[in-house]
């Protein structure tokens, strides 16, 4: 079975990605040295391949390319996240996968055979202490096709939140998602994003989003904690940065027809007056001549109403049409078919998320005095919003 691994993994077609990751180019190099009769050689491959496991946590191969397998972004798992058919693809991967399947298999005494025959009878203690890693074959053909059909291929079905910056689509493997219990206030608001996502995951047309209002209210907090809604696995959250903005359409191209819904989320969204890259924003919202796929929108939230900020220069300059730059500038948060306000409470609202928020921390603190204190605050620092809340108990704990 060693001779004609080599051969085999040689003629890997789908797969070709796996060759050239460190890990198997080690395997690669092991049974090149065993078939040129270099014990030396093997031997050096041998240690590097259970150290490359050991280090990327893997009790043995078949458990180390079940990982790599299940996440390629390789031509069969990519057909069948867009929900393609090949035949002549899907013969290919499954002989790929078979021979994958055999190389997990492979004993390490019989490699360790394989070297002793090679090497002086001096290198006996050391090939007799080598550690050896396990054979089993956690995968098959028709398992990954399964994951594959439910979970797409790729980043997108390892990881649910990413940053686009300057072109580069970058994983975020512990994105800051609030719990449904942290989120106090606003539930309305909530609400309505919520079931507008929800029609999203559902496959129906829905609204691009804008939440708008006081900063600390918990606009950026509504759209992050969307990734823990119950029925929500297959929403995938994408955050623009400011730098990211004009490589959006690039984005969106590359998005089209996967498995998974994304939201496209831009966080306090506003810009200048001679920044021209609302226009990439505006074309997208309103729609050019490339048609936006069914499985994107655009959710962003803005401490403004109005987008593009104003001075008063712009309503007194000697441009002819100047109301109408003016309306084409600030009429572009209209283009979001859902604006939902997030304005600052009122005094008994906040005085009672205050009290709730203490309840939830259980804060030992007679209600009359929480408040009476709350008021003060509030008088200190303006800001009566659910991060004003948390500050001014985390006030109250240091004391």
């Amino acid at each position: 079975m060693i001779e004609t691994m080599r051969p085999a993994l040689l003629g890997l077609t789908t797969c070709r990605d796996l060759l050239r990751e460190p890990l198997m180019l080690q395997v690669r190099a092991l049974l090149d040295a065993l078939a040129a009769q270099n014990g030396e050689a093997a031997l050096s491959a041998y240690t590097e391949i259970f150290y490359g496991l050991r280090q990327a946590g893997k009790a043995g191969l078949g458990d180390w390319l079940w990982d790599r397998l299940r996440y390629a972004e390789s031509p069969y798992p990519a057909l069948l996240d867009r929900g393609g058919s090949d035949p002549a693809l899907e013969e290919a991967a499954r002989r790929d996968v078979e021979t994958l399947s055999r190389l997990s298999a492979l004993d390490c005494g019989g490699l360790i055979a394989a070297m002793e025959a090679l090497l002086p009878p001096a290198f006996q203690p050391t090939l007799a202490a080598l550690p050896r890693w396990d054979n089993a074959v956690p995968f098959t053909f028709d398992d990954l096709t399964a994951f594959y059909k439910v979970h797409g291929a790729g980043l997108f079905a390892r990881y649910r939140a990413f940053l686009w910056s300057e072109g580069a689509l970058i994983p975020v493997p512990d994105p800051d998602t609030p719990q449904e219990e942290e989120m106090m206030g606003y539930s309305l608001q909530r609400e309505q994003v919520i079931a507008n996502t929800r029609a999203f995951l559902a496959g129906k047309r829905i609204n691009d989003v804008l939440l708008y209002g006081d900063s600390g209210t918990g606009k950026s907090a509504t759209v992050k904690t969307l990734l823990t809604v119950p029925g929500f696995e297959a929403l995938r959250l994408i955050e623009i940065q400011k730098d990211g903005l004009r490589g959006m359409p690039a984005l969106i191209r590359d998005l089209s027809g996967r498995k998974q819904r994304f939201i496209l989320f831009i966080d306090d969204l506003a810009f200048d007056q001679d920044d021209h890259t609302y226009s990439v924003v505006k074309t997208i919202l309103e729609g050019g001549l490339e048609k936006r796929p069914a499985n994107v929108a655009i959710y962003a939230t803005s401490n403004r109403r109005l987008l593009v900020r104003q001075t008063f220069s712009d309503r007194q300059g000697d441009e002819v049409d100047r109301q109408e730059t003016i309306q084409e500038k600030t009429a572009l948060s209209d283009r979001f078919g859902l604006r939902i306000p997030y304005l600052a409470l009122t005094k008994a609202e906040f005085l009672d998320l205050v009290e709730r928020m203490a309840a939830q921390r259980g804060l030992p603190m007679a209600t009359e005095e929480l408040r009476r204190r709350a008021i003060q605050w509030d008088m200190r620092f303006p800001g009566r919003t659910p991060r004003g809340a948390r500050q001014f108990l985390a006030s109250l704990q240091m004391d």
